[in-house]
């Protein structure tokens, strides 16, 4: 028997996002997928070890790795739409959770208990910390964008910064003051 899952997940990169948007460059689902895991790890790394709270980096980032799996069959539903009218996003939850369920039995019997919680996260605190990172993604995309000059992105500049500042998360929130102008500077700049 083949297993096509792996092969599945490797398509991500084919994904586009931002599709509404003019991009000076164009991200896709993996490359997403592999910052929101990048930034997941770091924001629960500053959740234990700087602010003393109890955090799973590797779960995190394992989760964040997934976050987006549903769109290898679903696609990436544009912001706007998505989020436009309740009845939509609870649709939207229930097509995601179909194509879940869907890459799931593209696995032997033996990893789907592994990948369930990946695909369908449970656990609130690492749900809550990949939500944040998924959200600053967004965000560093918009501020590598306005830094290109691409003005396209500044209302959703301000629009995914409000979004992180009303999440109220002292890691995100240390984060936000110590690390993100940084993604403002260009390569001398970080040198």
């Amino acid at each position: 028997m083949t297993y096509r899952f792996y092969a599945l997940i490797a398509r991500m990169r084919y994904i586009g996002r931002w599709g509404l948007m003019r991009n000076t460059f164009r991200e896709n689902v993996q490359e997403h997928s592999h910052m929101v895991a990048v930034l997941a790890h770091g924001l629960a790394v500053i959740q234990r070890d700087v602010l003393h709270q109890s955090a799973d980096p590797d779960r995190c980032a394992a989760a964040a790795l997934f976050h987006d799996a549903s769109e290898i069959l679903t696609g990436d539903l544009p912001t706007p739409i998505k989020y436009y009218d309740p009845a939509i996003q609870a649709a939207y939850k229930q097509v995601e959770a179909v194509s879940c369920k869907k890459l799931l039995s593209m696995l032997p019997e033996a990893l789907q208990g592994s990948y369930e919680p990946l695909l369908n996260e449970s656990d609130p605190d690492v749900k809550t910390i990949v939500k944040a990172a998924d959200k600053l993604s967004a965000h560093i995309k918009c501020l590598e964008e306005l830094k290109a000059g691409n003005e396209e992105f500044a209302a959703a500049a301000k629009q995914t910064r409000a979004a992180l500042e009303q999440m109220r998360l002292p890691c995100l929130d240390w984060f936000m003051e110590h690390c993100l102008t940084a993604f403002e500077q260009n390569l001398d700049e970080l040198n």
